[in-house]
Formats: structure tokens, C-alpha cells, sequence
């Protein structure tokens, strides 16, 4: 198999790739906003125009290249319900809408202890679990009028193949509803009375099915063409290192959520006030794991400016102490409850995006610090762009700091499902700046003021 196309779905945008298997070079793109209606119900995703658009792009992907599999990813706290013909039961809710807020007390009288589950309790609906609870609650009928229930990337797979299924990674992305350890349902299924309905767990790497007939015809592509069972998109970034790649390391995962991931990192006390969880890897096992909205806080922080810093405007901040303060998202990350601030305004706009990059690098460092990781942290999608960032990350991480050679690790992650198999030489060091020295200092002294206003 040569071509593959990979149907990936951020929280941001969707996109639809075709993937060399044998080197994860992409030859072909297309790109759309992943749409949220805002109702009525409720807010939620418009997959009538995403099943349009990655419609429009197999076409053409077949026709001017053609195709050889599909395999899947997609952002997690993500579910789909389905009534006994295979129709939507309820939209799909937006994890950002602050609905389940309102019922949070009696959710929280629910939901398992994170011992067993692995989940952080998480605000609005970025645990499954509470989407499910705030949806059930607000309409009587929809459990009954619920089937099945299907994991995000597993909607796609079942409108290609008509086969259904879970994947255990985006089972067990913080959504309340699984135990990592024990690869089970937690008591959470059977307390939201949905036992029986959801789909079968199984591998991502598994077979779903082939592209169904009508399907196929509809599209111009072949009959048979295999589609993974697909996966949850950090873990799409972590699976082919798990493949290729001896512990101890970590992967930092980059967009709209910078989550990190260790394996085979130092014994810790996970500590779920944190946001730092119990991720479930593709091959099946438990991976501590920390997180805030990396991209998400660079839009809001940069508000559209685009200068590059020169080497002035990198020695001011680091002279002044120019430094940005969490969190500009204070719902979720190692700083939730906290607001931005700004140790002191930047002169330029060199300097507000050196400070930036270096913040975002003092977070990821933070991260990787709770969840005990060891070895190297290898940076994947967009943060892996910027070199003030890897700058700072170089300059805290004794065990080196790696860049993924694929511009986008998701899109890469989904093709080894399919493949089995992760090229050699996966990332490329990144070297320690000449001022390693003076950015210690600047990171220490951002960690204090950052650990005292949490007190």
C-alpha cells in the first residue's frame, strides 16, 4: 500500500491528507474550519458539511493519485449516538459548550474516582462522561431512543464501512467512562444507565472494514479498500515513536491542546488538580500525561501580531523579564483558576512573541515535569515550527529536545496504523542555545512567580 488518506479532525480544522506509507510525506492536502451550529439544540458539529467535504476530497484524491487505505483521527472528548437505523439519536455536542457546568454537582456525585479511571474532572464537556449526563438529563427520550454509541473517529470509520466500533485511546482520553489499567468500561456505562450500547472497544491498528459498495461507486474509488479503526489524534502523534523507539521519552503533541505524554518516565504522584491525566497509548497501555491549550493561547495571546523577534528583542525580554504569567485559557492546564498577566508590557512586537514562545515553552516544561518524564521530548506539529520555543525547551530539558520530521505527527501516527510500521529516524535533534544559561535563569525565575500566585 502505497497512498493513504488520512481523514484528521482537530478541534480547530478538519483536513483530508494522502500520505507516501513508506516515508509519512504528504502529497496532497485540503483543509476546511471544523464547524460548530450553534443550534438549536445546542452547539454542535456540523458533520453533514465535513462528510461532504472529505467526500469531495477521496474523489479527487483518488482520481489524480490514486488510493490505497484511509485511516482516521480526530480530537477526543468526542462521542456520537445513534438510534437502531443508524441515524444521529442527538448532534453531536460541542466539548466547549458550558451546559454540563450547570449539572456539575450531580455529575460529580457520579463519576468515578480518578484512581480508577485516570480522567482529571474537567470543565464544560471535556469529560465524555458529563456530555452524556448533561444530554441524557436535558432529554428523557434520548436513551431510549440511543442504540449505539460511538467513539468519534469510529463515526467516520462506520459511515465508510457500515462496521462499528470504539478505539480504546479515545475510550480512555479523559472521558470518565474507562480504566486504563484494567482495559475495561468503568461503572460510569452502567450509572449512565448506556450499558450494551456502546460500540466494542478494539486496537486503533485493527482492520474496521472496507469502504462500503455504494460508497465506493459514489466516490470513483475501488471496491475493498481497508480502513483502520482509527484513533484519538495525540495518540496518533505518540503511536509510530511507541513503534520505533526505545524508552525513556516523552512526545509533546501540538495544536489547538499541547498535551505530553512519558513513557517509561520516573514513578510520580499524578495529580489530577493538574490537568494531568491517564492517556491510553495505541498499543493498549497507560500513559501519564499533562496538557493546556498551546495553540488556543497562542491565538488569543498574539491577537493576529505575526513579527518575527531578532536578537535585540530576545535579549530585552530576557534582560527585563518580559514574561507572560498563566493562564490566557484559566479553565483547563497546570495553572487552571489563574488569569494572564503580564510581568511587564512589551516594547515590540519581537519581544511580545519571544515572550510568548518562551511561555508556551515553560508550560510544555511544566508538563512534562508532572507527568516525571525522562529521556528526550520529541515536538510534534506546529510548536516543532518555532524556534524560540524549542530555544527555551532546549534549555530546561537535560535529556534533549528532539523535532518530528513530519510536519504534522497525527496525520503520521494514522498511516503506521495501517502500515504496522514506523520509518527509522523519526526526529531530529534540536541543539542547546548559546544563552542557555541566561534562559535558565529567566525559567527559574518565571517558575517562582508562577508557583506563588498559585498559593
Amino acid at each position: 500500500m502505497t497512498h493513504i488518506a488520512v481523514l484528521d479532525i482537530g478541534k480547530t480544522n478538519a483536513k483530508l491528507v494522502l500520505v507516501h506509507s513508506a516515508t509519512l510525506a504528504e502529497i496532497a492536502m485540503v483543509t476546511r474550519p471544523n464547524t460548530v451550529l450553534l443550534g438549536p439544540p445546542y452547539p454542535h458539529y456540523d458533520l453533514d458539511g465535513l462528510w461532504a467535504f472529505f467526500a469531495s476530497g477521496l474523489r479527487d484524491f483518488h482520481a489524480r493519485f490514486g488510493i490505497d487505505a484511509i485511516s482516521i483521527t480526530t480530537h477526543g472528548a468526542a462521542a456520537v449516538l445513534l438510534d437502531a437505523n443508524g441515524n444521529l439519536a442527538a448532534p453531536m455536542l460541542d466539548y466547549e459548550h458550558s451546559g454540563p457546568d450547570d449539572l456539575a454537582a450531580a455529575y460529580n456525585a457520579l463519576r468515578p474516582d480518578f484512581a480508577v479511571t485516570g480522567s482529571a474532572r474537567l470543565p464544560m464537556g471535556l469529560n465524555l462522561g458529563a456530555q452524556l449526563f448533561w444530554l441524557l438529563q436535558n432529554d428523557p427520550s434520548l436513551r431510549g431512543r440511543t442504540a449505539y454509541v460511538l467513539t468519534y473517529p469510529q463515526y467516520w470509520g462506520w459511515r465508510l464501512t457500515g462496521q462499528m466500533a470504539c478505539d480504546v485511546c479515545s475510550l480512555g482520553c479523559h472521558t470518565d467512562l474507562w480504566n486504563p489499567w484494567a482495559g475495561a468500561f468503568s461503572p460510569l456505562v452502567q450509572d449512565l444507565g448506556l450499558a450494551g450500547k456502546f460500540a466494542a472497544p478494539r486496537a486503533p491498528s485493527e482492520i474496521l472494514g472496507t469502504l462500503r459498495g455504494d460508497i465506493a461507486s459514489a466516490l470513483g474509488l475501488p471496491q475493498g479498500i481497508p480502513v483502520a479503526v482509527g484513533i484519538h489524534d495525540s495518540n496518533a502523534s505518540l503511536y509510530p515513536y511507541l513503534l520505533a523507539q526505545e524508552p525513556p521519552f516523552s512526545v509533546v503533541s501540538s495544536g489547538t491542546w499541547t498535551v505530553s505524554m512519558a513513557i517509561g518516565g520516573a514513578q510520580v504522584a499524578l495529580d489530577s488538580a493538574r490537568d494531568v491525566l491517564v492517556n491510553v497509548g495505541g498499543l493498549g497501555q497507560a500513559v501519564p500525561s499533562a496538557r493546556f491549550m498551546g495553540g488556543r493561547e497562542f491565538d488569543l495571546i498574539a491577537a493576529g501580531e505575526t513579527s518575527v523577534p531578532s536578537g535585540p528583542d530576545r535579549a530585552h525580554v530576557l534582560a527585563n523579564q518580559i514574561a507572560i504569567l498563566p493562564a490566557a485559557v484559566p479553565l483547563s492546564g497546570p495553572f487552571a483558576g489563574q488569569t494572564l498577566h503580564w510581568t511587564q508590557p512589551p516594547q515590540t512586537g519581537g519581544e511580545k512573541m519571544a515572550a510568548l514562545a518562551w511561555y508556551l515553552a515553560l508550560m510544555t516544561r511544566t508538563c512534562l515535569d508532572l507527568i516525571g518524564a525522562r529521556g528526550p521530548v520529541i515536538v510534534e506539529g506546529p510548536l516543532g515550527s518555532n524556534a524560540d520555543y524549542l530555544d527555551m525547551l532546549a534549555a530546561q530539558s537535560d535529556g534533549a529536545v528532539q523535532v518530528a520530521k513530519a510536519g504534522t505527527g497525527t496525520t503520521g501516527g494514522a498511516v503506521c496504523l495501517i502500515t504496522g510500521h514506523a520509518p527509522s529516524h523519526l526526529a531530529q535533534p534540536w541543539p542547546v542555545p548559546k544563552d542557555a544559561v541566561q534562559m535558565q535563569e529567566y525559567a527559574q525565575k518565571w517558575r517562582n512567580m508562577a508557583q506563588a500566585r498559585r498559593s
